[in-house]
């Protein structure tokens, strides 16, 4: 009996902790709580067909440092690439006009990505207070290499960081303190 209430127990425990996500939002949904209150904007920009968006899912977004931390300091939003979405951002608004469901046929770009000038999945792209850009950051990302990047703009340390030496410096002293 001892067993089963140990074994329940635990199920309970897993499951509390892999409930535990980002909250994935719209752009558009994002932009409006920024006027209520200001925070940055994360977004991943990935394709449904992109292993490493996949493993970037798996490995680094389901890290419960990583969740709170992007939870607590950015709106987040997930972006395919190839979707059919509507977006209207500043007063433009993007659409796929050749999107296509079938697997058979070519896969377009959003107008957006194009608009954002992404070429690889996964990107992950980093906006201000305002919905501005501030920096596209390409390929995946382990939990500290991500946390490394969610510090730098979350604490405005980017303005630090003028030159590749600057940010090479930085990123040696970088003492990462989410836990894997």
């Amino acid at each position: 009996m001892k067993n089963y209430i140990f074994v329940f127990i635990l199920l309970l425990t897993t499951k509390g902790v892999n409930a535990q996500k980002i909250n994935w939002i719209t752009l558009e949904k994002a932009i409006e709580l920024q006027k209520k209150e200001p925070r940055k904007i994360f977004m991943e920009v990935y394709t449904d067909w992109c292993g490493n968006c996949k493993l970037l899912d798996k490995n680094t977004f389901s890290n419960l440092d990583v969740i709170n931390f992007i939870n607590e300091n950015f709106y987040a939003v997930k972006f395919n690439a190839e979707g059919n979405s509507i977006i209207n951002y500043k007063g433009n608004l993007f659409t796929n006009p050749q999107y296509q469901k079938t697997g058979k046929k070519k896969i377009s770009n959003h107008q957006f990505t194009n608009y954002m000038g992404i070429q690889s999945y996964p990107t992950l792209v980093f906006l201000d207070e305002n919905a501005n850009f501030i920096i596209p950051i390409k390929g995946y990302q382990t939990v500290h290499q991500l946390e490394m990047y969610l510090k730098i703009f979350s604490n405005n340390e980017q303005h630090y960081m003028q030159t590749d030496e600057k940010f090479i410096q930085y990123q040696k002293s970088f003492k990462p303190k989410f836990e894997i």
